[in-house]
């Protein structure tokens, strides 16, 4: 029993020897220069992560290699002008406005009002189907009929 406590006791006391993770860099001006890059970068593994989110190898690689290329002097305009010339514009979350990204842009308003104007075909004929129309002289003596009969039937 006395094992078992000091087992517990040695594994509660760990966490108290944890150090900070060492930074990638020595710079810390560097570094946070690098997230704040690599946060307007996509990750081509995961697509819906920045790149410093991403903990898949080629983010890992991605952010690597723009930490050497800012070391290198590189301006943050310049490495992301490499990264869209190698991997296009979708490593960008804000691609720039042109003919090929025209969709990206115009696609989640045109299907905003597609949906628009289907509801509105939608609704207008099915308030068309919904409208009372005026019983022939035939079915209001059927319906009449049918009326009597279940009123004699409760009656009985």
């Amino acid at each position: 029993m006395r094992r078992m406590t000091a087992l517990l006791l040695m594994l509660l006391a760990l966490p108290a020897y944890a150090n900070d993770a060492a930074p990638a860099a020595p710079d810390p001006a560097l570094e946070q220069r690098v997230m704040r890059l690599t946060t307007e970068l996509r990750c081509l593994v995961c697509q819906n992560q920045s790149l410093a989110d991403s903990h898949a190898d080629l983010a890992i690689d991605l952010k690597n290699q723009v930490r050497s290329q800012m070391q290198a002097g590189k301006s943050d305009a310049e490495i992301r002008e490499y990264m869209v010339a190698r991997y296009g514009d979708f490593v960008l979350y804000r691609p720039p406005l042109k003919p090929t990204t025209a969709l990206l842009w115009a696609g989640p308003f045109v299907l905003l009002g597609g949906g628009g104007l289907a509801l509105g075909f939608y609704l207008r004929r099915r308030r068309e189907r919904l409208t009372e129309s005026e019983l022939t002289p035939e079915q209001r003596v059927h319906a009449e009929a049918l009326l009597r009969a279940r009123r004699e039937g409760e009656t009985r």
